[in-house]
């Protein structure tokens, strides 16, 4: 029951994160499919293991470059933000499903569907969330908020890889935070 529980954690968590940054869970998943090499930390069901390949981690290491060097220009991060509008879901849907597999009798459509959902939410509300950094800050606010988001990101996965619970616990505090922030900022906006 415990087991079954802490991979429901560590699934939202993961998904959760793959919201702000899709290749950030989906790097650390993967080496820790990896590592240590005589007993990994995370052990992927098929198909889920092809995520531990070599290739696959390269290309997620090229991709993370982009996508952290893409979300820090104002404009441009509008951009990646709707390409990443398929990515972060798909991502999300991937991990919450590869988190499951092996620990839960979750049927794999209903994770995959979980985890779009999760990943979509939290997508949402950063690109919700986006804009009125932009306009507050002259698009000044853009790179700081970008590195939280990774920083979020890359802590909430790992909690979620070691301590699942967590990691569950900080997205839900995240997505109130975020939308608290984008209702203060459209009473404002009424107002003025």
């Amino acid at each position: 029951m415990i087991e079954a529980i802490s991979g429901l954690s560590a699934a939202f968590g993961l998904s959760g994160s793959a919201g702000l940054n899709a290749y950030i869970p989906l790097l650390l998943v993967a080496l820790a499919a990896r590592f240590p090499l005589n007993d990994p930390l995370i052990k992927l069901q098929a198909p889920y293991d092809l995520m531990s390949s070599w290739w696959i981690i390269g290309l997620l290491v090229v991709l993370l470059v982009v996508e952290v060097v893409a979300d820090k220009v104002p404009a441009v991060d509008t951009v990646n933000d709707g390409i990443q509008t398929f990515v972060r879901p798909a991502a999300g849907a991937i991990l919450f499903a590869g988190s499951t597999g092996a620990t839960t009798n979750i049927n794999p459509m209903l994770a995959l569907v979980a985890g779009l959902l999760v990943a979509g939410g939290v997508h949402a509300t950063k690109t919700a969330a986006r804009p009125v950094v932009t306009v507050s800050t002259a698009g000044v606010g853009n790179p700081i908020v970008s590195t939280l988001e990774d920083i979020t990101a890359f802590v909430v996965s790992l909690l979620a890889i070691f301590l699942p619970i967590i990691a569950a616990i900080l997205m839900i505090i995240f997505l109130i935070f975020a939308v608290v922030l984008i209702r203060r900022w459209r009473r404002r906006k009424v107002v003025l």
